[in-house]
Order: structure tokens, then sequence, then C-alpha cells
């Protein structure tokens, strides 16, 4: 198996510095934010923090792909770097701290691009956590200075507590009515979102999180941090990694119980 830690040093370096560059513009009173087509918000902040990783890895990495919400795909190759520079651009220029940088390095096999390194840094928050393939998942604020990470082993969905960003996706998706039985059945639901509930399933502090639309920076980094925590990470099809456009992260004991109500 090919060894990835220096891919994940790599990303330390790259998130040091990205931290540097949205911090200095958290709360800024200059801070430029435009609407996208999606209608979505981006700051200057996100496009500085995004063109900051790139240059770094065309410097570091120059035969490595790579793929990032502002700019999208450049480079092609079985190796990608797949970049959220701000997850959570509406908390961060409304001046709410739960907002990340989501870095992941994955590898193009059969179904298509699968996360070998994933690492979430949340300056405003002080935290940060990373996992590699095989290497198991980590929180702390450098290799040095790590404690690894295990998902809860909460065994039953009453005992439960389940994390969600928002209720218009699932119902857009139709599938309001399972959403709210599962609010209903488990023993705590809570608002967190974006990458933020992820963590909390890696850290064993919630159980369980979905989210009905997806893109794969969205999830690549996400994705490997709860596997190596030892939870599950698959789309509401089941499939598993940030391949289906959605996601569903459990401990693992629970996921198949989140599925069925989430698709009914």
């Amino acid at each position: 198996m090919p060894d990835f830690h220096d891919d994940l040093r790599f990303a330390h370096v790259l998130a040091d510095a990205a931290d540097a560059t949205t911090m200095e513009r958290f709360k800024a009173l200059d801070l430029k934010v435009e609407t996208k087509p999606d209608m979505t918000p981006v700051s200057d902040a996100d496009k500085a923090a995004e063109e900051l990783i790139r240059t770094s890895l065309q410097r570091a990495r120059p035969r490595d792909a790579v793929l990032g919400e502002e700019f999208g795909t450049e480079g092609h190759g079985p190796r990608r770097w797949v970049i959220d520079p701000i997850d959570g651009t509406k908390n961060f220029v409304r001046g709410v701290p739960v907002w990340a940088t989501l870095i992941a390095l994955t590898e193009l096999s059969e179904g298509g691009d699968h996360p070998v390194v994933g690492l979430v840094s949340a300056p405003a928050l002080n935290r940060r956590w990373w996992a590699v393939r095989g290497g198991g998942a980590y929180t702390g604020r450098s290799l040095s200075q790590a404690t690894r990470l295990q998902v809860s082993q909460v065994a039953q969905v009453r005992d439960a507590s389940f994390a969600y960003s928002s209720l218009s996706g699932w119902e857009e998706r139709g599938m309001l009515g399972g959403f709210l039985e599962l609010t209903r059945d488990c023993w705590r639901t809570r608002g967190y979102g974006d990458f933020w509930p992820y963590m909390m399933v890696a850290e064993g502090s919630v159980d369980m999180c979905a989210e009905p639309e997806l893109s794969l920076w969205d999830m690549a980094a996400s994705a490997i941090i709860v596997d190596e925590a030892g939870g599950r990470f698959t789309g509401l099809d089941g499939r598993r990694g940030p391949l289906s456009g959605n996601a569903a992260a459990s401990n693992g004991l629970l996921h198949d119980e989140l599925l069925r109500y989430l698709n009914q």
C-alpha cells in the first residue's frame, strides 16, 4: 500500500497557510462578498485561500490534478487534490466561527475518486482533524500533538444523537417524511451544519448525520476521517465514500437504520 504520510504533512502546511489567510479576513469590515450563479455566497477570502493552495500545489505537486469549489478542475492524472477553501461561507460572512478549510487527496480507482488523505481545519474554533488511509484519524493542532479519534458505540436509534444542516433539502427531494420520523425516534437532534457534524461523528460526540445534496469538495476530507475513526460514510444510496452527491455518516452500528429512515 502506498504511503501517503508525506502528502498528509503537506496538507498541514497548506492548511496553516490557508488558516492565516482566512483568519485575516474573518470579520473584516471590508470583506467583499458576491453571489455565485447557484445563488450561494463567495467571499474574497474563499478565492484567496483557494488560489494560495493551488499555487502551492503547482510548485510542490505539479503532476497532481486539482479540483476546487471556486476555480474548478485543473490537470489530469490518478491523484487529485480536492479543495473547499471555506466550507460554511454563510457562517464566515456573518461572523459565525463554524467554518473550515477542507483539503483531501484522492486516488482514481474503480467507481471514481477515493480519498486517501483528508484534513479539516477550523481556525476560528481552534480545531483541526485529519486522516490518512490505513493510518487512523486524529485531532489536534499538529501531527506531534494529536489525539486519535474513535466513533461512539451507541447501537440503538432511540439512544442516538443525529445532526443535520437544514430541512429544506429533504423536502425538495421528497424525503422529509423519513427525516422527520428519524428526528422523532432518536434521542437528540441538532442542526450543526457543514463540516462539523461529520467531525463530531468521528469524535464520538454525535452518532449519525446526513445531508441531501453535496459536492465532492464538501465530502472528500470528511469521508476518510469518519471511515478511519471506525465509522461509515456513504451516499444515501449506501454507496461507500463521497461519490453520490449526498451523504450519510454514522458510527457504523446505526448506518443501515439511518439509511432505512431516510429512504422511506
